[in-house]
């Protein structure tokens, strides 16, 4: 072999171990992104739990034990539930009894265990014009605000809120409309910013409005009808329906929330800061024994 042909061969050789590194370096980032992609855990969850600042503590505890990425989609309960109904997310904590039922039923989500509670409470402004403050039934409250069409503010994005919201319409034979019932289509803390802009009343969860309340020129008028009771569940996503799932992620998130110490975190969270607890744990019990 010639002095040319030595040298063709030499830089071929160069060229092919060139190339297996590089392989190697593309199997490795594929390898990789595989496992990344495995540790990556997608929430979807109501917005109460974002604007309460309760996921800004037990998420990165979450991530610091198991290892795992939480990726949350803060939305309403409706379009979380939504979410995990197309198996777009692999977990859900949210607030709407009624519907949860539902996809349990369809069986797209699996395995619904309660988290926590607060309850929900009809706020407003200073001067009440409504003069609401101090009735016992929220459905009483919404009745006189709407026969005299005061200011009022609505999720209006089919929230476990919202949900709430038209089951006490529905109670009042009142059919909400006019330009004195408006529709914010935003998230709560959003949705109280609104309210207390326009001077209106609004239905909220307690913990949002316990964390905002210094933002918010808003006073609570109506409490403690146990109609008001606002219970958080978490639910799987049925990988047998959704194979694609992260299965191991979103069940290790839902023990988490319901576990000894992220329950113990719920108990004392919003206390030293705010002065009162945002939610209350409820692991293991049923929903009969709330509220009572």
């Amino acid at each position: 072999m010639g002095v040319m042909g030595e040298r063709w061969l030499k830089n071929a050789r160069k060229r092919f171990v060139v190339g297996l590194a590089a392989l190697g370096i593309l199997q490795i980032a594929l390898i990789c992104s595989v496992q990344a992609a495995g540790q990556i855990v997608i929430l979807a969850t109501t917005t109460s739990t974002q604007d309460s600042g309760l996921l800004d503590v037990v998420v990165p505890l979450f991530e610091k034990r198991t290892g795992y990425v939480v990726k949350t989609i803060s939305v309403g309960t409706g379009q979380a539930l939504a979410l995990g109904g197309r198996g777009e997310a692999d977990v859900v904590l949210v607030h709407a009894p009624e519907a949860e039922k539902k996809y349990l039923a369809e069986g797209t989500l699996v395995n619904r265990r309660l988290v926590m509670h607060n309850d929900f409470i009809v706020v407003g402004p200073k001067e009440d014009p409504a003069q609401i403050g101090g009735l016992k039934k929220a459905s009483d409250a919404l009745r006189r605000i709407g026969e005299t069409k005061a200011a009022f503010v609505s999720r209006g994005d089919n929230s476990g809120t919202h949900q709430l919201e038209r089951r006490l319409w529905k109670e009042t034979g009142l059919d909400p409309n006019g330009d004195w019932y408006l529709q914010s289509g935003q998230g709560m803390g959003q949705t109280l910013a609104i309210a207390s802009e326009k001077r209106a009343y609004t239905l909220t969860d307690r913990g949002t409005y316990v964390a905002l309340k210094k933002r918010v020129q808003l006073e609570v008028l109506v409490e403690r009808d146990k109609s008001l009771l606002n219970i958080y569940s978490v639910m799987e996503v049925n990988p047998a329906r959704f194979p694609k799932v992260n299965a191991a992620g979103g069940k290790a998130f839902a023990d988490f929330m319901i576990s000894a110490e992220t329950q113990a975190v719920i108990k004392t969270f919003g206390i030293e800061k705010f002065g009162e607890p945002l939610f209350f744990p409820d692991a293991g019990k049923r929903e009969e024994e709330l509220g009572s």
